[in-house]
């Protein structure tokens, strides 16, 4: 069955309980998992002011402590189930592509993760990460809603 699966994870409750679930059938199946963040890259438009550098460095600081905050809970949520983990971050603006590009690199055979459910309208101009994971993966996609 299943050996190796990516839960990507930005944090959200959602997310936290595919993971949650991502992990239990990593225990049933005897697989191991990888907890994966993607970061996005900062941009910082402004045509009247420069943005102090201490700003962007403090911006860039609480973005990686959010990251690494979000995959500290795989890692434990992993340890206690006696579930294998490996954490893995990836900056990019399309995170849809660092997912499908992070199971492949590491050889996972599931990616599990939740949807929020946009619809209409909203799913239309928003996009969803996890419907482009979908049509774009190579491996199964479980999705948790």
């Amino acid at each position: 069955m299943f050996k190796h699966i990516l839960l990507p994870t930005d944090g959200s409750p959602l997310s936290e309980a595919a993971i949650r679930n991502g992990i239990q059938l990593a225990k049933a199946v005897d697989a191991r998992v990888t907890g994966f963040c993607v970061i996005p890259k900062l941009r910082y438009f402004n045509y009247d002011l420069e943005l102090a550098p201490e700003f962007k460095k403090q911006a860039a600081a609480a973005v990686r402590a959010e990251v690494n905050k979000n995959l500290l809970a795989v890692e434990k949520a992993a340890k206690e189930a006696g579930v294998p983990c490996e954490t893995a971050q990836e900056t990019s603006d399309q995170p849809y592509e660092a997912i499908v590009e992070a199971a492949r690199k590491k050889g996972c055979d599931l990616i599990i993760m939740a949807s929020h459910g946009r619809r209409g309208v909203q799913g239309l101009l928003i996009g969803s990460e996890t419907q482009k994971v979908l049509t774009h993966s190579k491996i199964p996609v479980l999705v948790y809603r």
